[in-house]
């Protein structure tokens, strides 16, 4: 039976590949072991052996020729074997796939005469979906149901609690009725828009409402994953290359002493797995090469039996692991992080503050009865000046414009069990140490127990990240998208600095700001640290 053999993806990027020499002709002999080719990725030129016996009987893709990953390469086989079916694409699947996808067509006829006997709803009954509950969301997990089949319920009645991807929020009903259908359970997700319960008058029958609202769904899908690509890519020619320099095949060799050693990389990982040193392994392979049977066959030379013996490591545990789900507040997390890393030009600018009168400052401001703020506080206190006076760090980058904005509202990075929310102290220029205070800590806490509201963390134009209370010296952190620019504070540091031409006790705090190179150039995001800096180290001037 002939074996298909396709480009393999030979590293976690690679999507295509280039063969940069063939080691194997049509009508060779191959073992299990023997390199094939050598194929050029994105990363390196690597050997890729054959894991099948029998006879090389056609080459895909010719010396210099790129093609995809999975795409045909090679097929191996009996000698003389007809292979003209694979190579025409086969016989008995198209006509398998014909029927499949005359199957799949009666089963959509009949669900669809299925869904025309039952798509009218009965006065009174209303079918309840997932709801948006804000603008990036796109499925919702039911956290908890408030109410149960048979309640009753009232307009303005909290049905359930729904996690979207930025919080718990309660979800209301805008209908009265009696709970007849729920369509997900506690701790399901559903695509946004997605049937989540269906509300009606006492007792009526909305089986079929509920059966012809997931055939649909199902329907749908079915035809979405029933029309396979078949189209081939076109393969497109790289320049042919006369000599394969010894370099390029470096990955898949080992240097010792005594020379190369020249391994297949199923019998390297084979020797790394058993403790097997390939320096004392004799290779049969081609040019003396190390293949998987050598591996197999090897035992310990007496030269090595003699020398001090030294007892085998036996693990006492085991590999094992834990999965947890992610929940919506974490693929939020990571799409919106992925996102503003790959789409906006980051840099980073460092700067390290004299921190000596601001101890002072607050030593000072904290003695008023009743005050207390914290080195946050002022942090931000001072970005809601700076920025007032700095407008381009506080944009936000269009395709077609920029938007700079004459209010300052600053986000506030809070880590919570989840992942990271961001609520926002609005106007903060505006506002006083003890009220920026005050704001921060409440809404710290109605993070930390999901309470916070879509407009609290929503509207933020620039957003500050302290991990100084953790002991973080220095850090570097993603834009939070729309805006330009993230501050990273670390800690406070206690250290020896030089003033006025003499080495005396300091302290010193590290900040980073990350920029949009988009719409902050980089003498620009300078000149507001600077201003930030008199701000910081001068923190009287705040208060005029």
């Amino acid at each position: 039976m002939a074996e298909i053999i396709n480009m393999p993806r030979l590293s976690d990027t690679m999507e295509e590949g280039t063969v940069a020499a063939w080691l194997k002709k049509v009508g060779d002999k191959i073992e299990e072991g023997d390199i094939l080719a050598e194929i050029e990725t994105d990363k390196a030129t690597m050997e890729f052996e054959s894991f099948h016996e029998g006879t090389l009987l056609h080459i895909g893709v010719q010396e210099g020729e790129t093609t995809k990953v999975d795409e045909l390469l090679a097929i191996i086989g009996e000698e003389g074997e007809d292979i003209s079916g694979l190579l025409n694409g086969g016989s008995e699947k198209p006509s398998e796939d014909k029927k499949e996808e005359s199957k799949e067509e009666e089963d959509e006829a009949e669900n669809g005469n299925k869904s025309s006997e039952t798509q009218d709803i009965p006065d009174g009954v209303t079918v309840v979906t997932m709801p948006r509950l804000s603008d990036t969301m796109e499925e919702g997990t039911v956290a908890t149901w408030l109410k149960k089949v048979g309640d009753v319920v009232e307009e303005g009645d909290i049905l359930a609690e729904i996690e979207t991807d930025k919080a718990t929020m309660e979800f209301e009903s805008f209908q009265s009725g009696t709970l007849l259908y729920v369509g997900l359970e506690e701790g399901d997700s559903a695509k946004v828009d997605s049937l989540l319960a269906i509300i009606g008058p006492k007792g009526t029958d909305v089986s079929g409402i509920a059966k012809n609202f997931k055939a649909d769904g199902d329907a749908s899908a079915k035809k979405e994953t029933s029309k396979p690509e078949v189209k081939q890519e076109p393969k497109s020619e790289a320049p042919k290359k006369e000599t394969i320099t010894q370099d390029t095949v470096s990955q898949i060799s080992e240097n010792t002493s005594t020379g190369r050693v020249f391994i297949s990389p199923l019998a390297k990982k084979m020797a790394e797995e058993k403790g097997i040193n390939i320096s004392q392994v004799k290779g049969s392979g081609e040019n003396g090469r190390i293949v998987k049977r050598d591996i197999e066959n090897f035992t310990p030379s007496a030269a090595v039996q003699s020398s001090a013996p030294v007892a085998k490591f036996v693990a006492s545990g085991q590999e094992d692991f834990d999965e947890k789900p992610n929940s919506q507040m974490r693929k939020a997390i990571a799409k919106n992080l992925a996102k503003s890393k790959f789409t906006a030009p980051h840099y980073y600018l460092n700067v390290e503050f004299d921190m000596d009168n601001a101890i002072a400052f607050r030593t000072q401001y904290n003695s008023i009865p009743d005050t207390k703020i914290s080195f946050n506080d002022m942090i931000v206190k001072a970005c809601a000046l700076a920025l007032r006076q700095h407008p381009q760090v506080n944009s936000q980058w269009f395709d077609d414009k920029m938007k700079l904005n004459n209010h300052v509202h600053i986000g506030v990075a809070v880590a919570v069990e989840d992942g990271l929310l961001v609520p926002v102290v609005k106007f903060a220029n505006e506002q006083s140490l003890p009220q920026i205070g005050a704001a921060v800590k409440d809404f710290a806490g109605r993070a930390r127990n999901k309470k916070l509201s879509l407009d609290e963390m929503e509207g933020s134009t620039f957003t500050i990240s302290n991990l100084g209370m953790f002991g973080i010296e220095s850090f570097t952190s993603i834009i939070n998208q729309p805006n330009s620019a993230i501050l990273s504070v670390g800690a406070i540091v206690q250290k020896p600095v030089v003033k006025n031409g003499q080495i005396v006790p300091g302290n010193t705090m590290k900040l980073t700001l990350a920029c949009d190179h988009r719409t902050v150039d980089g003498a620009t995001g300078a000149q507001f640290l600077q201003t930030l800096k008199g701000y910081i180290e001068n923190p009287v001037t705040m208060l005029v």
